[in-house]
């Protein structure tokens, strides 16, 4: 199983972003994903989350109406598109898939991990 996120990059104040989490070697229809991120000297911290078939997503409050989490289950790929970025939200952001997570907020309920993209945020 592999996931690679990607997307990550420097960005000013009020930019946007879009990351990506490509998948392979698991039955990405059937599992919740999720963004999670990490600052330097931080614990991670949980970001957004979305069900196997898209009709539930779930946003830490301090980015609620700035970021969007989406999949495409045709691509097997999962999405997370973040505008109106502050510097605060830099931090290196991973994506992960849960298949029978109980609470999608805890890092605990995902059973696979990508490597993480870093998103630079300057003010």
């Amino acid at each position: 199983v592999q996931l690679q996120a990607s997307g990550g990059g420097l960005v000013q104040a009020g930019g946007s972003l879009r990351l990506s989490c490509a998948t392979s070697g698991l039955t990405f229809s059937t599992y919740a994903m999720g963004w999670f991120r990490q600052a330097p000297g931080k614990e991670r911290e949980f970001v957004a989350t979305i069900s196997w078939n898209g009709r539930n997503t779930y946003y830490v409050d301090s980015v609620k109406g700035r970021f969007t989490i989406s999949r495409d289950n045709a691509k097997n790929t999962a999405y997370l598109q973040m505008n109106s970025l502050k510097p605060e939200d830099t931090a290196v952001y991973y994506c992960a898939a849960a298949k029978y997570p109980i609470d999608t907020r805890r890092p605990e309920e995902y059973d696979y991990w990508g490597q993480g993209t870093l998103v630079t945020v300057s003010s």
